[in-house]
């Protein structure tokens, strides 16, 4: 790639380091096991109604991703206040709206109405396309590296 006369080279980002994917894979998956775990708590023995369950569990599989990334994955960013964990939870909540949305166009739109469409379109489709929002926002948003110019997207 050449620059015009006088401007500089443009910088391409090189795509994400394994080390950082895996992390950000295995605080994902941990993440995830708590808020089904606590999710199930509260809809069992505690009898809460669904959606102050998965609500209260959502916030705390945030906290626990949140956390684990800032101590772990991304633990070389400095960061302080709670900004960074409002950004964190809105990129979360913005996942949690793409497999909404893909839920929504598969069962409402494309008629596809059977318990494995639902699945696939929301856990498995959403899901993939939630991760890849989550993982861009998370580095890109969250918890920005200095010294990395631009997002791993190009």
């Amino acid at each position: 790639m050449t620059a015009e006369p006088g401007r500089p080279h443009p910088v391409r980002a090189s795509p994400p380091p394994p080390r950082e994917l895996i992390g950000f894979a295995t605080v994902g998956l941990l993440a995830y096991a708590a808020d089904l775990t606590l999710f199930s708590l509260l809809r069992g023995p505690a009898a809460l109604d669904p959606l102050t369950a998965k609500s209260l569990s959502f916030l705390a599989g945030c906290t626990v991703a949140y956390l684990g990334n800032a101590r772990g994955t991304y633990r070389q960013a400095r960061l302080s206040g709670m900004r960074p964990y409002a950004v964190f939870v809105a990129v979360n909540l913005a996942g949690a709206l793409v497999q909404l949305l893909c839920l929504a166009v598969s069962h409402y739109g494309l008629g596809l109405t059977s318990q494995r469409a639902d699945t696939v379109s929301g856990a498995v489709v959403g899901m993939a396309l939630a991760t890849v929002l989550r993982f861009w926002g998370t580095r890109t948003l969250v918890f920005r590296a200095e010294g990395r110019v631009g997002s791993w997207s190009g």
